[in-house]
């Protein structure tokens, strides 16, 4: 996007609605990757343009058909250059990202949240909890600690600890556990994995890790390269973490509690290497794939198994 289409927005265009179907096109026809919160270049459009106007996102469609000033076309055609041009994700554009209902703050310090972890959350981790309360829950690769922070509003009665190995991702954390006013309840914790909590025990033990095998970080489209890749690159097969969050697991979960783990596409290589263990794979009604949820009798069923993988990666 050059400096002309700009031009012929400030020149051409008049309404919020023309900027939006402008910028909507513009997106298509440039190949923009919409997967950091958005679906499609109109909502990518409408956050970006109501961003720059500081308007609420549900003012849009009373607004569409008013009248910007020159300046504010010439901010929105500038930032809808910068999603073209430089392929930023629009969540670090606007600093801003939604999860399980609730605002965090994001940069490229961190991930922008998009797991469908956050249906499980919403609906208590049921059926697999069976009910059982959560007093205790570990948040492993907290990043922006949206998980971690969710899971504390969900089970209001719970305390969580959001580990994360990234002093910087645990310093986006703090700014959500403060700006949810969590200090009290989500706990952030630099740790290489779970080495630092080996000795404690939780209700529930959910993780995001790093999953992207070597295939996959090779093809990703260009907005990936603006999150960080220890947040992404887990290996050849995606599944270097994993396998030791399989192993550290057993010992810090109370006898009722679950282990939820997101792998994304790498669930074919968990599959292959795994044949005999009985993932519960989760189908979301909202989107999503690539979460297994595991029991505390199923890590320790399975034990050898997962320390001879861990054995092996090492």
């Amino acid at each position: 996007m050059d400096q002309q289409h700009i031009d012929e927005a400030i020149n051409e265009l008049s309404t919020l609605g023309d900027m939006l179907r402008w910028g909507a096109t513009l997106f298509n026809q440039n190949g923009v990757f919409y997967g950091h919160g958005n679906e499609n270049a109109w909502d990518e459009a409408v956050v970006l343009a109501l961003h720059v106007l500081a308007l609420p996102i549900d003012s849009k469609d009373t607004i569409l058909n008013c009248n910007l000033l020159q300046r504010e076309r010439l901010a929105i055609a500038q930032t809808f250059a910068v999603r073209i041009n430089e392929r930023v994700p629009t969540a670090y554009i606007t600093n801003n990202a939604w999860f399980s209902g609730l605002q965090f703050y994001v940069d490229e310090r961190v991930l922008v949240p998009r797991s469908p972890i956050a249906q499980m959350i919403s609906e208590n981790f049921e059926p697999w909890l069976k009910g059982h309360s959560v007093h205790r829950a570990l948040d492993l690769c907290t990043g922006s600690g949206c998980i971690a922070i969710a899971i504390a509003h969900q089970f209001v009665d719970s305390e969580v600890d959001a580990i994360d190995i990234s002093h910087d991702a645990l310093d986006v954390a703090n700014i959500n556990i403060f700006e949810h006013g969590m200090q009290e309840r989500v706990i952030p914790i630099q740790s290489d994995l779970m080495n630092e909590v080996l000795r404690e025990k939780y209700d529930l033990i959910v993780s995001n890790p790093p999953y992207v095998d070597q295939e996959d970080m090779d093809s990703l489209p260009q907005e990936f390269i603006h999150e960080p890749e220890l947040g992404l690159a887990a290996g050849y097969d995606g599944l270097d973490l994993v396998k030791r969050i399989l192993v550290d697991s057993l010992d810090c979960l109370n006898d009722d509690g679950i282990l939820v783990v997101e792998v994304g596409n790498s669930q074919i290589h968990m599959e292959q290497q795994f044949p005999d263990v009985a993932f519960d794979w989760i189908e979301f009604s909202q989107g999503g794939h690539g979460v297994f949820v595991l029991t505390k009798a199923q890590l320790a069923k399975h034990q050898a198994l997962f320390k001879a993988a861990l054995a092996a990666t090492i």
